[in-house]
């Protein structure tokens, strides 16, 4: 048994064991190659893409891609909208970034509607 294999990334299960090429987990059944999960084992470290596959990073400065409809704003958020010193966390409902937009205050957007400025 090789003492140096890494746990798994699904649910930290370290019983883990080797089959061919791949790692696996005998409590989740997940499988990886080590390598990928030599990058999993930083924990937090999670990767958030904008809509044309940009990595996005604190404090980077976006501009909103399609117009947003805001509850209780006529008008939403055009696109267009430049949006600066944002912050990633894990948002609901897959809102993961945190920002202040001029006009409309605190909110939370999706990367999906954004691209890296």
């Amino acid at each position: 048994m090789n003492e140096n294999l890494p746990p798994c990334p699904e649910c930290s299960c370290e019983y883990t064991y080797e089959m061919n090429d791949l790692v696996v987990c005998p409590e989740c059944a997940h499988e990886w190659a080590p390598s990928e999960g030599a990058a999993a084992d930083a924990p937090g470290e999670r990767v958030i893409k904008d809509a044309v596959g940009n990595v996005l990073n604190d404090g980077d400065t976006v501009t909103v891609v399609k117009a947003l409809k805001v509850k209780g704003n006529p008008s939403g958020i055009k696109a267009g909208t430049k949006v600066r010193n944002i912050r990633l966390v894990d948002g609901v409902d897959g809102h993961d970034i945190d920002c202040r937009i001029d006009g409309f205050g605190a909110m939370q957007l999706k990367s999906s509607v954004v691209k890296k400025a």
